[in-house]
């Protein structure tokens, strides 16, 4: 809205971030005017929000290269090769480019994407199936209980009978392994079975060494993820602990003109939450705007009355006496 244009870099092959890889179907509360969405749901009204100023999505691709220039623009090279000259550059890496920790079994690797997966995409996939799902944290339960009524039955493996999830998730699998409509396993997975890239069991080695093969169809892994900030240690940026250290005027780092905005950044007081990651990125804007336009004042211009945010947005003017800010 503030008449500068932006190219977006994504590690992963689809935009959104923690929220479209680990819980897209998990409820979120605490966005403003909406009492209730979807994680995915968020990431599809943002797209759409963003939608009128044709910003270009380079997906499946890091910046692996950032020299900044005579005169303080910067040169950046993605792992694709892509490059880019910019004036700046905005971090906004949450927790930096992860990858789900694999079940490092042998046989496992040729199974990803046919009868074993890191995430669900489609849950009506494992309808009618005898699933498995490894993990005792909130991604594992949630998918389990999720799944419970739409696969044909749906057993939870963790290496130890304490799980790491909410209380209420816990209880809720425990009532109904209770009830017989899930099968709960303490132990490692120490051999999977298949064909062809078909799974149709795995070995459970349990914490007194027995070993049990469990028949499956699908097996759904939930180890977590494995962040790292990757190239961006390598950029000159001040490093607090793993994460980017900003001020919180402009949210710049200590390298003139690159900003970092969410949860890859640190200050005093500092919150992970998407609320204050909306905040964050409306200041380190209205910096950037100043910072590649020094001579100009930035004014603020409210988007219900702003003419310019229209053109920009492509929004037909409202009627004379509209009230309200946005």
């Amino acid at each position: 809205m503030l008449g500068v244009s932006a190219h977006v870099v994504e590690s992963m092959n689809h935009v959104g971030g923690q929220c479209a890889e680990l819980y897209p179907d998990k409820p979120i509360y605490d966005i403003p005017a909406i009492p209730v969405c979807q994680a995915q749901e968020l990431v599809d009204r943002l797209m759409q929000q963003i939608a009128p100023f044709d910003t270009p999505f380079h997906l499946d691709q890091q910046v692996t290269e950032l020299v900044r220039q005579d005169g303080g623009r910067f040169m950046l090279r993605t792992s694709a090769g892509t490059g880019f000259d910019t004036g700046t550059v905005v971090i906004a890496a949450g927790v930096g480019a992860f990858e789900p920790v694999r079940l490092k079994v042998k046989g496992a690797a040729e199974c990803e994407g046919r009868s074993l997966w890191y995430r669900v995409t489609t849950p009506d996939l494992h309808a009618g199936r005898d699933v498995v799902v490894l993990g005792g944290g909130d991604s594992a339960l949630d998918w389990a209980l999720n799944l419970e009524g739409r696969a044909r039955s749906v057993t939870i493996v963790h290496r130890r009978s304490e799980f790491r999830a909410a209380p209420a998730s816990v209880a809720r699998m425990q009532a109904l392994c209770d009830e017989g409509r899930m099968r709960q396993m303490h132990g490692n997975v120490t051999a999977v079975f298949a064909h062809d890239g078909l799974l149709d069991g795995i070995e459970v080695t349990g914490p007194d060494g027995e070993r049990e093969r469990l028949a499956l169809e699908h097996l759904l892994v939930f180890f977590g993820l494995s962040p790292k900030l990757g190239p961006i240690a390598e950029w000159g940026v001040a490093l607090q602990k793993n994460a980017v250290v900003v001020d919180t005027e402009r949210f710049q780092t200590s390298v003139p003109g690159i900003f970092a905005i969410g949860d890859v950044n640190t200050y005093p007081g500092k919150k992970k939450l998407i609320l204050s990651g909306f905040h964050e990125a409306a200041l380190a804007a209205f910096a950037i705007r100043q910072h590649l336009y020094p001579d100009e004042k930035v004014r603020v211009q409210y988007s219900t009355t702003s003419r310019v945010v229209h053109e920009r947005l492509g929004v037909d003017d409202p009627p004379r006496g509209a009230r309200g800010k946005r």
